[in-house]
């Protein structure tokens, strides 16, 4: 799961970032809000965690600004502010959650799985082109009534085609797809995940526009 951690606290970014590492998720951290605006803008997260108090930009704004381009990402506020009325204009404002600090990071990582449960249940439908489909409660995809196994980045990357089957997209942005900001991007890895993929589901599931990408075809 690929997370943007916005903190400028150092020891408490360090904390939580630390534990993030340690359960084996993606994080990215960054610490004013300009800087956060701009990668929600060109990269995917699962989840956000925001405090409020940033320099440049303060995580209400950045809040806003999401909510107003129809991002729906999961939002957890971190902040110091533990006024009542805080809390209801973060939540009001779009915020999923809301954490006063200091917090226990062990209480974080548990209200990050109760979010990630939720967002499943309410906003990831199973994904079809009418040939293949892909179902991201269990992580299987399926052909002909055959339930096929897939490793992580073969999940995530044709769940990414999936999304809008036709559409084309590029090497850079499959890759942006199934690394986590930040991670070293293997040489040829969509090559080989993409021959992974025809292994198990045919050759023709996943078309090759030379020059341009890859993509699925729409369903009829």
């Amino acid at each position: 799961m690929k997370i943007l951690l916005v903190e400028d606290d150092e020891m408490i970014g360090g904390a939580i970032e630390q534990a993030l590492h340690d359960a084996g998720e993606s994080v990215r951290w960054v610490q004013s809000g300009l800087d956060a605006s701009a990668l929600l803008i060109r990269h995917h997260f699962a989840i956000v965690l925001l405090d409020l108090g940033l320099p440049r930009r303060d995580g209400l704004a950045v809040l806003h600004e999401l909510r107003a381009r129809g991002d729906e990402v999961p939002v957890i506020l971190i902040t110091a502010k533990d006024a009542l009325e805080d809390r209801i204009t973060g939540l009001d404002a779009g915020a999923d959650d809301y954490l006063v600090k200091p917090f226990d990071v062990t209480e974080l990582m548990a209200r990050i799985r109760a979010l990630a449960r939720r967002r499943i249940g309410r906003v990831t439908p199973v994904l079809s082109n009418g040939v293949v489909t892909l179902d991201p409660a269990t992580k299987l995809a399926s052909m002909s009534g055959r339930a096929i196994t897939l490793s992580k980045r073969e999940y995530a990357l044709l769940r990414e085609l999936l999304l809008r089957p036709g559409a084309i997209l590029s090497r850079s942005q499959l890759e942006d797809r199934i690394y986590g900001p930040g991670e070293e991007v293997e040489s040829n890895v969509v090559d080989f995940i993409i021959h992974g993929l025809r292994k198990k589901l045919g050759t023709t599931t996943v078309l090759n526009v030379r020059g341009l990408g890859w993509s699925v075809e729409r369903g009829t």
